[in-house]
């Protein structure tokens, strides 16, 4: 049975069993996820601890609060429009969640801090995520961005079969101006 994130849950991790730590954890993470949208960028923040670390090494990028952050996420969403992300695993410990997912985007703006490929260019991003828990909430989040132009000789990806593909409408198809759609596990 999957654990449903309870947001009055503030129980600390050494009153949960393994079991619970880990399903409470992934259950944070996913709704992290679910709300890592222009409309509900405060709720994807509301998972993270008072002291949250907010890290993009490739990006030279550290942020040390909630607001920081959805500052950076807003900038994704009007940088980025997603087409199709390929969710290739998840998995944790009592600590932490690792996410492994590509994703296909086109560039549509210049917003996001050392991103240098121009505007028009349709990317592939290799996304590897490194969540540290605490008591239910995320502590600190790494994101790990490996960007390549989409069908470049460095393009490859081993997408499982396994994976759980997602599909955007495509950038035609929406009426201009569109933020970047970055839900990228859901409605």
């Amino acid at each position: 049975m999957a654990y449903t994130f309870d947001w009055n849950d503030r129980r600390p991790d050494s009153e949960l069993t393994r079991e619970e730590i880990v399903e409470r954890n992934i259950a944070a993470v996913e709704v992290h996820f679910h709300n890592e949208n222009p409309e509900h960028v405060e709720k994807a923040v509301a998972v993270y601890t008072d002291d949250i670390v907010w890290e993009i090494p490739a990006r030279g990028l550290l942020l040390r609060s909630a607001s920081e952050v959805v500052d950076s996420y807003r900038d994704i969403f009007k940088s980025l429009v997603y087409e199709k992300v390929f969710n290739l695993r998840r998995f944790a410990t009592e600590k932490y969640v690792i996410d492994d997912q590509v994703a296909y985007v086109t560039k549509v703006a210049d917003l996001m801090p050392n991103h240098n490929f121009p505007v028009g260019t349709k990317l592939s991003c290799r996304l590897l995520h490194c969540f540290e828990m605490r008591d239910g909430r995320i502590a600190r989040e790494i994101a790990y961005e490996l960007w390549r132009v989409r069908g470049s000789e460095v393009d490859h990806d081993d997408i499982i079969d396994t994976a759980i593909i997602e599909e955007f409408p495509p950038l035609d198809a929406i009426p201009t101006p569109r933020p970047g759609a970055f839900d990228t596990h859901g409605a």
